[in-house]
């Protein structure tokens, strides 16, 4: 999407990349080779992409997007899988959470201006607690949408305990988290888990048109929209984070996860004990 011809680079960083487009800014994930997986290089550079956009009063809307063919294919495993071969242990989670994940949930949904996730491929684990924080959600219909933690020994975190549940409700949202399946972008919108889905070949024009009707609306009005939501959805979003951190701890130390990790390193299903 950073290829129209409007687009600015504003700011470059080693995984992500910022552009204006007028009042608008687009905030582009670009791990492509990993499939914008998360690691700490990436944590703090989209920490400091969300931070500008929010302190820049030229900027009255953000849309957040993948580079290459994924949104973000959620913590990036092989940096765990290489932490356990190196005999480093498992990964501090719980500072991971609290420190690069959580403040990136509350600063969007906190920022006063709107902000749209749009999922050109697959958004999952952490990806999926991304754009689920952003307050529109438009996808490629070749995209899908999977809370994949289960499938490595974890519960869902970065918010998608209360993020998703608070768009479907209990029994898709156990759906997703127990059985961890992918969901297609039309089912997705279909359960109203996102917003809007387009052709493929119509997605990347339809973001932009939707980015710059929000960058030239009622900027005043989309912040006081945002507080009234967040006040009836999401103020127990602190607690609920620091929760999620918590049992996610706990998992991190089991025998699961471990397998999980080594699994997904030996390409295999992984072989759980419940241990």
């Amino acid at each position: 999407m950073s290829g129209v011809s409007d687009d600015e680079l504003y700011r470059q960083y080693e995984t992500v990349n910022l552009y204006r487009r007028g009042a608008g800014a687009k905030v582009e994930l670009n791990r492509p080779d990993r499939l914008n997986a998360w690691n700490a290089q990436f944590a703090a550079d989209l920490n400091d992409a969300i931070r500008v956009v929010t302190d820049d009063p030229g900027v009255r809307a953000v849309l957040i997007t993948g580079a290459g063919r994924a949104f973000s294919s959620g913590a990036d495993l092989k940096e765990s899988a290489d932490q356990a071969g190196a005999g480093d242990g498992s990964p501090d989670v719980y500072t991971i959470l609290t420190e690069r994940y959580h403040p990136l949930i509350t600063g969007i949904r906190r920022m006063p201006k709107p902000v749209v996730a749009a999922v050109n491929g697959p958004a999952a684990g952490i990806g999926l607690s991304l754009a689920l924080a952003c307050d529109l959600v438009v996808a490629a219909e070749s995209a899908f949408f999977q809370l994949a933690f289960v499938n490595i020994g974890l519960v869902p975190d970065g918010g998608s305990s209360l993020l998703v549940p608070s768009r479907i409700g209990f029994a898709r949202a156990a759906e997703l988290a127990l059985l961890g399946e992918r969901l297609g972008a039309r089912q997705a919108l279909d359960w109203g888990l996102i917003n809007r889905v387009w052709p493929d070949e119509e997605f990347g024009a339809e973001s932009v048109k939707l980015l710059d009707r929000l960058a030239a609306g009622a900027t005043g009005s989309y912040a006081g929209t945002k507080r009234q939501l967040n006040r009836w959805l999401y103020e127990q979003m602190d607690a609920q984070l620091e929760f999620e951190a918590q049992i996610q701890r706990e998992m991190s130390g089991s025998a699961d996860f471990a397998e999980g990790v080594r699994a997904f390193a030996e390409k295999r299903p992984p072989r759980f004990t419940g241990a």
